[in-house]
């Protein structure tokens, strides 16, 4: 009964948010879920007002959302922040939705929302293992020149030598390009998502003609097939045969055992980089 209450509350916590949010649009407001799980009970907020406001009754705001995401061996209830569902409401430009992997892009990310002379919703991804992990860092000048990246390009591979790349958002990226370095995998290009929506094609098909020798595109995530951005992928990148590493398809949105997290976990990584023969020491 008290998570109950607990989730119920949500609801009227973020409509209070996006009211204040309308009524100080040169405010920075945040409303942050202590996992993103906690959206659930608050999805009538999400399809009624702000996604679809500025459709509806020209309305726009520029709330942030902070939804924590990333699999984590945490269990069903604290893994997803069902990322499916607001791939599933963008459209016309309406809203931004992120997954940033790095202090530097989320701090310019962050300002966006009031350097543009426009408001517009801010859905953010935000996997806690990454508040402590020892190569998720930025430099001062990262900080303080620039602005936000909406993909990152794999600053180690040489385009040369790729045949393959891997797209992906998030957490994953940290572990995929780790397996990378310990094979010594340069073949392989690990290209970073920051921005799922809107999607940034240009972008996106510059790096594709930058790796001109790629034969292989696959889509990594760590969602199950039916989750994550995979559906969004197919649909937006039509034009590439793209193939997929996941979990597979479940009614859940992860596991509850902590040996069969890892167990799928080291599946994904493992099945990433299946075309890198291991070499002998």
């Amino acid at each position: 009964f008290d998570i109950y209450n607990s989730l119920l509350s949500e609801y009227g916590v973020l409509g209070f948010e996006y009211g204040y949010s309308m009524a100080t649009p040169f405010g920075l407001t945040i409303w942050e879920a202590q996992f993103g799980d906690f959206n659930n009970c608050a999805q009538v907020i999400f399809d009624q007002y702000l996604s679809s406001a500025e459709d509806k009754w020209r309305r726009m705001n520029g709330i942030c959302v902070f939804l924590p995401h990333g699999y984590e061996g945490q269990g069903a209830e604290h893994s997803s922040a069902r990322m499916e569902r607001f791939l599933h409401l963008c459209a016309q430009n309406n809203m931004y939705v992120v997954n940033v992997t790095t202090p530097g892009n989320f701090f310019h990310c962050i300002r966006r929302q009031l350097h543009s002379s426009f408001r517009k919703p801010l859905i953010a991804f935000t996997p806690k293992s990454l508040l402590r992990h020892p190569k998720c860092v930025s430099t001062i000048d990262e900080f303080t020149t620039g602005g936000f990246k909406e993909v990152l390009d794999d600053s180690n591979a040489k385009p040369g030598k790729v045949t393959e790349i891997l797209l992906c958002t998030g957490k994953i990226y940290y572990e995929l390009a780790e397996r990378k370095e310990q094979l010594n995998a340069e073949n392989i290009a690990i290209i970073r998502l920051e921005q799922l929506y809107p999607f940034p094609k240009k972008q996106v098909e510059t790096l594709f003609a930058k790796y001109n020798k790629v034969k292989t595109y696959t889509w990594v995530q760590e969602e199950p097939e039916n989750m994550g951005a995979w559906a969004y992928m197919l649909r937006t990148l039509r034009k590439i045969d793209l193939q997929l590493i996941s979990r597979k398809a479940s009614a859940s949105p992860a596991t509850g055992s902590t040996k069969t997290h890892a167990k799928q976990q080291k599946f994904i990584v493992d099945s990433a980089f299946a075309s890198v023969p291991v070499k002998a020491n």
